[in-house]
């Protein structure tokens, strides 16, 4: 299969997708065995970026590798790469996304406590996951007005995703609850809580 791939200087190219299910598909298939010189594989919404060591592989054979290596689906997690994340569900756009998704406060609560969400991909600060769910029907615009600070751990829906607040920041997402998870410890082995193809299931907190 070609695909659309971009030089980014001498040290990575970036792959244009259509679609976040071809992003996954793309990152998944890229993982699996790429050369030597391959430096990091990053998934984004539309596009993944493969960084390189250009003295170990330059960027027109990194190239033609990303263009040729099929798609394949991303590997289900095992039982254990699967984090469970207890929320109170009590935020203060509780109420509006009910009435985008035309149902009930419980209705939205237990919809999201029943999806699998899982990481399709990392950004805007350390520690924040962009998760998708396999209830399609999740899906809410963001706030008109964005906050200037939306507390840490907040657990909030936006388009297609789900994220939690790793730490106190502005933000536009419609907040549903709050959790007192610790989404990003820097003195851990493994700082992120939340990392790419990992499974999301959210508690409600009792």
């Amino acid at each position: 299969m070609s695909r659309v791939v971009n030089p980014v200087g001498d040290r990575g190219v970036l792959i244009d997708c259509v679609s976040l299910d071809e992003v996954l598909a793309v990152a998944a298939a890229l993982s699996v065995n790429p050369p030597a010189g391959v430096i990091d594989i990053v998934p984004a919404a539309r596009t993944v970026l493969i960084t390189v060591d250009p003295a170990v592989l330059p960027v027109d054979r990194v190239t033609a590798w990303a263009r040729d290596v099929p798609s394949r689906p991303a590997q289900a997690a095992d039982a254990a790469d699967v984090v469970f994340v207890d929320v109170e569900y009590s935020g203060e756009d509780l109420t509006d996304v009910a009435r985008f998704l035309e149902c009930t406060e419980r209705e939205v609560v237990e919809r999201h406590t029943v999806a699998r969400w899982r990481v399709a991909f990392v950004g805007f600060a350390p520690g924040f996951g962009y998760l998708v769910a396999d209830d399609a029907g999740l899906t809410v615009p963001r706030r008109v007005s964005p906050r200037t600070s939306v507390p840490v751990g907040s657990v909030a829906l936006a388009g297609e995703f789900t994220g939690v607040y790793p730490r106190s920041s502005p933000g536009g997402w419609q907040i549903i609850g709050r959790t007192d998870a610790v989404l990003w410890d820097s003195a851990a082995d493994e700082p992120a809580l939340f990392v790419p193809g990992r499974v999301v299931r959210f508690r409600e907190a009792t």
